[in-house]
């Protein structure tokens, strides 16, 4: 499990395709301190360590995350945001994040509010996902809180720190992002699609 805080940035430095498996090794401060087998959050994929070198290490990502990610565009040189899970006793600090990409978005507005940014992102709603008002959702792993809600699209508001420590100063107009939402609203759209619950309760 991950909190959507970002710990740092890693630098694709290997991309590697064998089948329809892509192997990306990645340049970090955090890499000599993981081992193998462990999970790591890369732009909100859990992906498992398999491989490591000095101040490198090495992910494969399967068909079915390239399916459901932004993975199958990344590149050599793309920076990625990395979270290592989260330690049985520490705070919370951002939201429950498993790690699991349900699909992606496009950027389709970054408006300066001069000290912050509103980014608005556009999804395909046919999937069954939805956002709320100050609920909480992973773009690109990053645990941030929605400020406008609609069918199809949401915005979030991006301080400082944000931006310059994770790679949402990097998202352009036009761009792919990876979102993992709400697991608790999955599950409340789950059971209110399977008519265990009504929208009345």
């Amino acid at each position: 499990m991950f909190t959507g805080i970002i710990e740092t940035l890693g630098i694709v430095k290997n991309i590697k395709r064998e089948d329809t498996n892509l192997h990306l090794t990645i340049a970090s401060d955090i890499s000599d301190d993981l081992k193998i087998d462990q999970s790591v959050s890369h732009n909100g994929v859990c992906l498992t360590v398999v491989a490591l070198s000095p101040g490198r290490h090495t992910v494969t990502a399967i068909q079915e995350t390239l399916t459901k990610s932004n993975f199958d565009e990344v590149k050599e040189g793309d920076k990625l945001n990395l979270e290592r899970c989260t330690l049985v006793g520490s705070r919370l600090d951002g939201h429950i994040v498993q790690g699991h990409v349900d699909q992606t978005a496009t950027c389709i507005q970054i408006k300066d509010e001069l000290g912050s940014w509103i980014y608005t992102f556009q999804y395909d709603p046919s999937v069954g996902n939805i956002t709320v008002e100050k609920g909480s959702i992973a773009v690109n792993g990053i645990s941030l809180t929605v400020v406008d809600s609609k069918e199809d699209r949401f915005s979030v508001a991006i301080i400082p720190y944000t931006f310059e420590h994770t790679s949402m100063h990097m998202v352009k107009v036009g761009d792919r992002v990876n979102l993992e939402f709400d697991i608790i609203g999955k599950y409340v759209t789950r059971l209110v699609s399977l008519g265990r619950i009504t929208a009345s309760e």
